[in-house]
């Protein structure tokens, strides 16, 4: 995870993904970097919009979490005071992770 939050960064950070961006950051971070886990992640990352995959990746939680109340409809009122109160506490802590990036 550490390779792509360091990918992440350079983004957020308006520089580009590239193996030495990449290796810099994780040994500022005091990680050791691996040289063939940073190819293969720049090899991913080709061809790939971030800002894209990042918005992608922030709806998908909420396009679950709306499907779910859908298929427990015939749940009784109580399981699904505790259902609700399950998805606001989940989309709070998605809330706070959306805001790393931006």
């Amino acid at each position: 995870m550490e390779y792509i939050y360091a990918a992440l960064l350079l983004h957020k950070a308006g520089k580009k993904v590239d193996e030495n961006g990449v290796k810099a950051v994780l040994t500022a971070a005091g990680v050791a970097a691996d040289d063939s886990r940073i190819k293969a992640l720049i090899a991913a990352l080709d061809g790939v919009n971030i800002e894209e995959a990042i918005k992608a990746a922030a709806a998908a939680p909420v396009a679950v979490a709306a499907a779910a109340p859908a298929a427990a409809g015939a749940a009784p009122a109580k399981e699904e005071a505790k259902e609700e109160d399950k998805k606001a506490e989940e989309e709070s802590g998605m809330a706070g992770l959306g805001a790393l990036f931006g």
